[in-house]
C-alpha cells in the first residue's frame, strides 16, 4: 500500500485515482500507524512552500516520515512535495525543509530572462542526467506538466531537468528519497508510467 499524506495542501483525489488506474493500491492518510505500516510513501503539495510546511509539521507527521525514510522506505515528493524534501527554500523567506534532499528552493524569476513567464505553467521534456529507477518506463525527452515559481538549481542529486530559460531540476533522487517537479499524475500516458515505476520500487 502507498501512503499519500494528506497535510491540507495537494491533488489529493486525482493522484489517488491515477494510482487505482495503474493497479496500485494506495490510502489517503495523516495517521501515523497508516504510514508506517505502507510500502511507500508520497508527499504531495500545491501552494506555497511556508504554508504547506507549517501545515505538514503542524501534523505532527514530520517525525514519522523522517523514521520512515531513514529506513530505507521509498518516498516521493511531488511538485511542492518534492521541494519539502529540501533543505530550504527562499520563497518569500526562508523555511526550513525535511533536509532528505541536498539544496535550495529559489525563485525561479531570478534565474531567467524577462521573455519566460512566471508561474511556469505546461508541457516541457524530460532531459535525463543519471539514470534512475522513475525512468524505466518513459523516455528521455517525454513532456511532463509543470505549474511552479520556485525550483532546485540542479545538483548532486538531480537525476533529470527541463530548460525554461536554465536548467530546471525535474527528477531528484537520494536512495530511497526521490521527487518530481512536475505532476505525475497531470502528465498522462508518461506520468502513469513514472508513478508505476515508483509503485513497483523495492
Amino acid at each position: 500500500m502507498i501512503a499519500i499524506i494528506d497535510y491540507g495542501v495537494g491533488n489529493l483525489f486525482s493522484l489517488a485515482s491515477s494510482l487505482k488506474y495503474i493497479g496500485a493500491d494506495s490510502k489517503v492518510t495523516n495517521k501515523k500507524k497508516d504510514i508506517i505500516k505502507a510500502d511507500k510513501i508520497i508527499l504531495p503539495g500545491v501552494g506555497a512552500f511556508e504554508d504547506a510546511s507549517k501545515k505538514l509539521y503542524a501534523t505532527g507527521l514530520v517525525d514519522t516520515l523522517l523514521d520512515q525514510a531513514a529506513a530505507g522506505k521509498p518516498l516521493m515528493g511531488i511538485c511542492l512535495g518534492m521541494q519539502l524534501l529540501f533543505e530550504r527554500s527562499f520563497e518569500y523567506g526562508e523555511f526550513k525543509g525535511l533536509g532528505l534532499i541536498k539544496g535550495d528552493i529559489v525563485p525561479l524569476a531570478d534565474d531567467i530572462g524577462p521573455e519566460y513567464k512566471i508561474p511556469q505553467i505546461g508541457w516541457n521534456s524530460l532531459k535525463f542526467t543519471k539514470d534512475d529507477p522513475l525512468f524505466k518506463n518513459i523516455n528521455d525527452g517525454d513532456y511532463v506538466y509543470f505549474v511552479h515559481g520556485f525550483y532546485a538549481r540542479p545538483g548532486e542529486q538531480t537525476a533529470a531537468t527541463v530548460e525554461y530559460g536554465t536548467d530546471v531540476t525535474a527528477v531528484v533522487r537520494n536512495g530511497n528519497v526521490c521527487g518530481t517537479q512536475f505532476h505525475p499524475e497531470k502528465s498522462g500516458k508518461v506520468g502513469l508510467g513514472i508513478l508505476k515505476a515508483f509503485s513497483e520500487e523495492k
